[in-house]
């Protein structure tokens, strides 16, 4: 299950929040490329020693191709100094009962200086808040938030189907500075605050960072095994029960492509299709952007057809949308294509973003 390796650290090379990326040289030959994350290991040196997890680098899975620092076992970091022996500083456990499980406070425990904003919190007042299945169109959507509210205050709840650690994620590094906040939930981790359930990340997004829209999506790194089920992203339809139930507006991002070279992406993913068609038992606005080219309209429309009865379809204009997406902090990038290859899907996400700022004000 797990594939260890063993090495010493040659060189560091990229650094951004929560991550440095290193050169291992390996005890059995070879070198290979390694993520730490400081927080879990301690900061890595030229010299060290590391244990590597590099599984997924060696089948060719995962989002980056890193094999990943497991520990440094000649410098172990020292214990965290708020933590002492008791619950004072937090005893919210993620990635649960794995060897690497950290310890931390949650935005809403007794601890938390935000305890009793959240106490008695039951709704998050028609907050809007974009579901999206892939991390991919998180700068797209803010591109569209920012193209018509460049003022609103937007936070990202990330989820746990792709990459537990926020830290992972260069995209999520490069926005910190249009995003008021980040919000992990469930087994993800390493955001700005730390809840237990999409519930509780939602109501932290409004009552603590007092957002005005939410974008919430898995980290990269999503699973699928190519099946309708088989896929993590299809947890947005859960997501948008849990806006609804908090008495949120949910504005689905849907997955729309023409560039995709898989039939079962083209037009509107099948994943989009299962998550708000089968999963959401709530409405939600189910956003198609003006301009598609009239065959991938044609596509969408028909696809979008059975789901009239549950959700609102809603047509956006795009003016100016191009331009803002040409604008993003990072790149845009999804599935290997950029914001020409695959214009389509980044201009489905900034729609949904403009709609949401719609909402908003």
């Amino acid at each position: 299950m797990v594939r260890w390796r063993a090495g010493t650290v040659t060189a560091l090379r990229r650094e951004w929040t929560g991550a440095v990326e290193l050169d291992v040289e390996l005890t059995d030959g070879g070198t290979m490329r390694a993520l730490a994350y400081p927080e879990l290991v301690g900061r890595p040196v030229p010299g060290d020693r590391v244990l590597l997890n590099a599984g997924a680098l060696l089948m060719g899975l995962g989002t980056g191709g890193y094999a990943l620092v497991v520990a440094l076992p000649d410098r172990l970091p020292a214990d965290p100094v708020e933590a002492g022996d008791t619950r004072d500083a937090g005893h919210l456990v993620k990635a649960r009962y794995t060897p690497l499980q950290p310890i931390l406070l949650g935005v809403d425990e007794e601890a938390s200086p935000h305890r009793a904003a959240l106490e008695t919190a039951e709704d998050v007042a028609g907050l809007p808040v974009v579901t999206a299945d892939l991390h991919s169109a998180l700068p797209a959507i803010l591109a569209g938030v920012r193209a018509d509210a460049p003022d609103a205050r937007v936070a990202y709840v990330l989820t746990d189907g792709g990459a537990l650690p926020a830290w992972f994620s260069r995209t999520l590094d490069g926005l910190r500075d249009q995003l008021v906040g980040t919000v992990s939930v469930g087994q993800a981790f390493g955001g700005d605050l730390e809840a237990t359930t999409v519930h509780s990340g939602l109501l932290a997004a409004r009552h603590v960072l007092a957002a005005d829209v939410v974008v919430l999506a898995q980290g990269p790194g999503n699973l699928g095994t190519g099946t309708r089920w088989g896929y993590s992203g299809v947890a947005v339809g859960e997501a948008v029960n849990a806006i609804a139930a908090l008495g949120g507006r949910p504005v689905g991002s849907l997955r729309i492509s023409d560039a995709d070279p898989r039939p079962r992406h083209r037009g509107v993913s099948h994943h989009s299709l299962t998550a708000y068609g089968r999963v959401a038992l709530a409405p939600a606005d189910l956003v198609v952007p003006d301009g598609l080219a009239p065959p991938l309209a044609r596509e969408v429309d028909a696809a979008l057809a059975p789901l009239a009865g549950r959700h609102r379809i809603v047509r956006v204009p795009t003016d100016g949308l191009d331009a803002a997406l040409r604008a993003s902090a990072v790149p845009l990038s999804t599935m290997g294509r950029g914001l020409d290859a695959d214009h389509a899907y980044f201009l489905a996400a900034a729609a949904a973003g403009r709609h949401a700022a719609a909402l908003a004000h």
